[in-house]
């Protein structure tokens, strides 16, 4: 480190350049030094003095290295020396690397430094000094740090988004974040770079994506929203719903698209719109059913009961007619034969509406009387596996699973073509699970979807009704299959407890 050198040799910078020079160069704003051949300072304007933290002459004589921090020194010289040689008259450093200035208090921070020739005429004659403009970089190195930073966070939360997003010029992609590279299937984002996004769109899907890229290039609004559906790497296909929207800042080709994945939502959509038409089918279908069983309750009043009734009261009219004893009796056997007729015929209406052994003797004692009396009028057999102790539900449940079996007799009736059904009615852990297996044809595991399956879709509706589920499907020997679990929410309750019983079987026509 060269000190500060006597006031002999130094030409005072007013002689040299003249007033105006010199009040130009301590008006500026940038730090300008002064140093001569041998790299000494000879000049200072206050801009540099606030700079570096040196005070008025302090710096003056001193070597420029000093300004430089000690690892950078050795190079800083050469830099200098080779200028010096090269003739040019101006060079700017930290062309190839960063420079760095030192503070007077030891503080090191970025800077950039031109350095130009200044030749001098003197009483010995020209005398070469150099110039050196030096411009502080901390504000915009602290600036770039920042924006760095902040193009780092922006990238992270595109990247930790769980929404697909991508950048694309026109239609090839040049920026992907991981949730894209999820929602195709692809292992990592380069997979997805430079392919155009016609390669990973359904072919059917390109016309409405092209109208949409040229909608958002063209400056629309709304943002166009594209509901198409993409391939995955593994072949499978996704619902998407994408937005494209351009990016003015990035020229006139670049476009942002979010993708959002709404398989599940279109899924949830259509099993909805399912749903409703197969509710509506069923309203309908309880409507026709309910005319139908009017009808038929109608039809019985009329040609049982109406015709006993007629008959009964013929009879009454031949006892008043009678004339002799013998006659009265006859009319009073025949009278009371139509009585018992009239009886039953009405037990049996009633019966057929709402069984009342299910008020007065449970749900396991009308499944077997429903199964006895199914089985003698189709001529299938019935086998039952009912638990022996009576399962612990409220009437609405009860009433509901005789009805399901009522119907899944019904079904295994009409389509089954089967010789024997097995009804079983047990606890399993906290549900109730009744099951009706045929050894029919068996069926199609969407019949319950199917139009007409209004005895299924009831089935179904009612085990929903109950907080329950059903599962139909065919057995492994190839009949069908119906499974109805519901939640019991008895208290207290060991499922050990309730033993199935032996098998019986209900008699029928063989």
């Amino acid at each position: 480190m060269a000190g500060a050198l006597p006031a002999v040799g130094l030409v005072p910078l007013r002689e040299q350049f003249g007033a105006v020079s010199d009040a130009i160069i301590r008006a500026s704003q940038q730090a300008v030094f002064m140093v001569d051949d041998a790299q000494r300072i000879v000049m200072s304007n206050p801009a540099a003095q606030r700079m570096f933290g040196y005070a008025g002459a302090e710096i003056q004589g001193s070597h420029l290295s000093r300004l430089v921090p000690p690892q950078q020194r050795q190079a800083h010289i050469e830099h200098v020396r080779s200028f010096a040689h090269a003739g040019t008259i101006e060079r700017t450093m930290a062309e190839r690397s960063a420079v760095t200035g030192l503070r007077a208090n030891g503080q090191e921070f970025p800077a950039a430094i031109t350095i130009c020739q200044v030749d001098v005429a003197s009483e010995s004659g020209p005398r070469r000094y150099f110039a050196a403009l030096v411009c502080d970089l901390t504000e915009s190195a602290g600036l770039r740090t920042e924006i760095d930073n902040m193009g780092l966070r922006l990238r992270a939360i595109f990247d930790l988004s769980p929404v697909a997003i991508w950048i694309t010029d026109v239609d090839r992609i040049t920026f992907a974040n991981h949730a894209c590279a999820r929602l195709f299937g692809a292992v990592s984002i380069e997979e997805l770079i430079g392919h155009s996004v016609y390669d990973l769109l359904r072919p059917e899907s390109h016309a409405s994506m092209r109208e949409a890229v040229a909608r958002a290039l063209g400056g629309d609004h709304p943002i166009p929203v594209v509901q198409e559906s993409i391939l995955q790497a593994d072949g499978s296909v996704r619902s998407i719903e994408m937005v494209v929207a351009a990016l003015p800042d990035q020229g006139t080709t670049a476009l942002q698209m979010v993708i959002m994945d709404i398989t599940r939502k279109s899924d949830e959509h259509r099993a909805l719109e399912l749903s409703r038409h197969q509710l509506q089918q069923l309203s309908a279908g309880m409507v026709t059913a309910r005319e139908e069983e009017r009808r038929r309750i109608a039809r019985e009043l009329h040609d049982e009961l109406g015709q006993q009734l007629t008959l009964l009261k013929m009879e009454i009219a031949g006892v008043s007619a009678a004339s002799t004893g013998e006659r009265i009796e006859e009319c009073k056997a025949g009278m009371l034969q139509m009585v018992d007729e009239t009886i039953r015929s009405v037990r049996r209406l009633a019966t057929d509406l709402r069984p009342l052994m299910l008020d007065d003797l449970g749900l396991c004692a009308a499944i077997e009387w429903l199964a006895d009396s199914w089985a003698r009028r189709v001529a299938i057999s019935v086998q039952l596996q009912l638990d022996s102790d009576e399962p612990q539900i409220g009437q609405p449940a009860a009433i509901a699973l005789y009805r399901m079996v009522q119907e899944a007799l019904t079904n295994v009736a009409r389509h089954a073509r089967a010789t024997k059904v097995r009804i079983r009615l047990r606890r399993d852990g906290a549900q109730l699970l009744l099951e009706v297996r045929d050894n029919g044809v068996g069926f199609d595991e969407r019949s319950v979807y199917n139009t007409g399956s209004h005895g299924l879709m009831g089935i179904r509706e009612r085990a929903y009704m109950l907080g329950g589920s059903l599962e139909i499907g065919n057995t492994t020997e190839g009949g069908g299959r119906i499974v109805v679990r519901l939640p019991l929410e008895q208290e207290g309750d060991d499922p050990g407890d309730a033993a199935p019983a032996a098998p019986r079987t209900a008699p029928g026509k063989h």
